[in-house]
């Protein structure tokens, strides 16, 4: 039972390893994969987030840090987000955020009108204090570069 095989079996399988591939295309990407990488880090560089922040965010921060300085002490004005000779009795702040004791939250989104004039901006807020939500027009004055809560 056992049969000779004879024939194309028993003839080699010419392998043509004639075929070149190139690296080119491979160099190629990771040039422009090194582009892009330089690119992305030049452009943060050049235009950093904090640049993209515009006058009016600057003046929401500056209420919203009041208010959360104010919470956290008893002093009145907080140090270091009002005018210096800020009184917040006599601006009728004090009345407005409900007295000492008052909490007093602000709405990110609450924020409107926001107007500057030089060194000198206003910005209306809403604040709820004791969950009444009240709007008000904020006074603010540029001292140092930083904005400042003060009197008109």
């Amino acid at each position: 039972m056992s049969e000779e095989q004879t024939g194309s079996d028993d003839q080699p399988i010419e392998v043509d390893q004639t075929d070149k591939r190139s690296i080119v295309p491979f160099v190629a990407a990771a040039v422009i994969a090194v582009v892009v990488l330089i690119s992305i880090v030049v452009g943060g560089l050049l235009a950093p987030a904090e640049k993209n922040v515009t006058e009016a965010d600057r003046l929401a921060a500056a209420v919203t840090n009041y208010i959360d300085a104010r919470s956290r002490t008893d002093q009145r004005p907080p140090p270091g987000v009002a005018c210096p000779g800020f009184d917040e009795a006599k601006s009728g702040l004090t009345e407005r955020l409900g007295g000492p004791e008052s909490a007093v939250t602000i709405d990110k989104k609450g924020f409107s009108n926001a107007t500057v004039n030089g060194n000198r901006a206003k910005i209306d807020a809403t604040v709820s204090v004791g969950g009444q939500a009240t709007s008000s027009t904020w006074n603010l004055t540029r001292v140092d570069g930083a904005w400042l809560v003060c009197t008109p």
